[in-house]
């Protein structure tokens, strides 16, 4: 079982590189199996949700080679199976856009419901009602779902809630659909756009991702092309806290700082010096922390993937804060692991009250899910002596290298193996 063990109360201080972003890749590599040829996509994360995607592609008949950490080539040309191997679809949520990709290449799709970190519900019903409008129809059988169609055809849907999902599966198996496919009420996220920016560059014919409305004219074929993938926003968020958690002085590379905005506009809320450049921010801290409401909400709004780091933030800021979770109905697991640290937090429902203490103190906690373990990260390093985070696998599936980038801000981290 591996951990990391923190000594906290270093100032961060230095440069850190922001690698792809994860939400964009677990979407660009299962679209590759839509194209005539190789794809080679850059720019890729080297985490775990990415290695168990290609393994759930090569499984499929796809050829991926890792032309090195952060390039990958993907041949999707061998690809015979409709259904995805269920012993690695239960290890991530973004296996389920295996959906909409093997409903548009093989007019059927065998996929075992996905799994990903536990925080509440996630229904695929938007999903489904998408595929059923395009003509497809679906069953439940033993924990499988079943999609089949004779023929995609492109129709007007509207999403009853603002699905960053079924936005995404919705436009794999659109973008091969006869006509033309209109989304109401879409998603927005950067990785929204980046999935479509990628789809046409295989020639999809895709426009208003972005917006709240998507329009996909669907074509007959897809060809191989060469891809980069945009900057993790998530990623930078969270070494953004870390820098003002510590006090420290932080540049931050490799970012697009629009996609940070509401990050950015609540950090200088509370306190926190955010100064942007054309691709990257440096952010510092130079005195006491304020307190602040905080509601998450779908792009452009405060990303719910934020919420559990800022929430370790205010933990120290002076006063009471406020932190409403508006996107899932039970991301607080990790707040009793930052309560063994001494922080004063309580939870209704939905909302947490953060009461500031003068500090935390180290402790053995663990990873509830991928940014609950970021968030112990951030307590760990402000902490008074020396925190152990265990059931790290939570973290490595969105954070590249994140030991030896924070070892190279002067943290004192190490991961460890029992």
């Amino acid at each position: 079982m591996e951990k990391i063990v923190i000594s906290g109360g270093r100032k961060l201080k230095g440069k850190v590189s922001i690698s792809g972003a994860k939400n964009a890749a677990v979407a660009i590599l299962p679209a590759a199996a839509l194209s005539d040829g190789i794809c080679k996509i850059e720019n890729v994360p080297h985490i775990r949700d990415i290695v168990l995607m290609c393994k759930i592609l090569e499984d499929m008949g796809a050829i991926v080679k890792f032309i090195d950490n952060n390039t990958i080539e993907i041949d999707p040309r061998n690809m015979k199976s409709s259904s995805a191997p269920c012993d690695l679809m239960r290890n991530m949520r973004a296996s389920c856009y295996l959906l909409g990709v093997l409903l548009a290449k093989f007019s059927e799709a065998n996929v075992y419901l996905p799994g990903g970190c536990n925080f509440g519900l996630r229904p695929i019903d938007q999903h489904l009602k998408g595929f059923n409008a395009l003509g497809a129809d679906y069953k439940l059988e033993n924990g499988m779902v079943k999609v089949k169609c004779e023929k995609l055809v492109g129709t007007h849907i509207y999403l009853d809630v603002v699905s960053v999902g079924a936005t995404v599966n919705i436009m794999l198996a659109a973008v091969k659909a006869e006509g033309l496919t209109v989304i109401e009420n879409a998603a927005k996220e950067p990785h929204i756009v980046d999935l479509a920016n990628f789809l046409n560059c295989m020639g999809a014919d895709i426009f208003g991702a972005g917006t709240d409305v998507i329009k996909i004219r669907g074509v007959k074929t897809l060809k191989g092309v060469n891809y980069s993938i945009i900057p993790d926003q998530i990623e930078a968020g969270t070494y953004m806290v870390m820098a003002a958690a510590t006090g420290g002085d932080v540049t931050i590379d490799n970012v697009i700082p629009k996609h940070l905005e509401s990050i950015t506009a609540k950090l200088q809320e509370i306190g926190v010096n955010v100064e942007e450049y054309s691709e990257s921010v440096r952010v510092y801290c130079d005195k006491p922390l304020k307190k602040c409401n905080v509601k998450t909400m779908p792009h452009p709004g405060f990303p719910t993937d934020m919420q559990p780091q800022i929430t370790a933030l205010l933990t120290k800021a002076e006063g009471t804060s406020r932190i409403n979770e508006a996107v899932w109905d039970n991301r607080f697991k990790y707040v009793e692991e930052l309560q063994r640290m001494g922080a004063n937090i309580s939870v209704d429902g939905r909302v947490a009250s953060v009461e500031g203490v003068k500090e935390l103190n180290g402790a053995i906690v663990k990873a509830t899910d991928l940014r609950a373990g970021a968030a112990l990260i951030i307590a760990g390093l402000s902490a008074n002596g020396t925190t152990t985070i265990e059931e790290i696998n939570h973290i490595e599936r969105g954070y590249e290298n994140i030991v030896q980038k924070l070892l190279n801000l002067g943290a004192d981290i190490k991961k460890i193996s029992e």
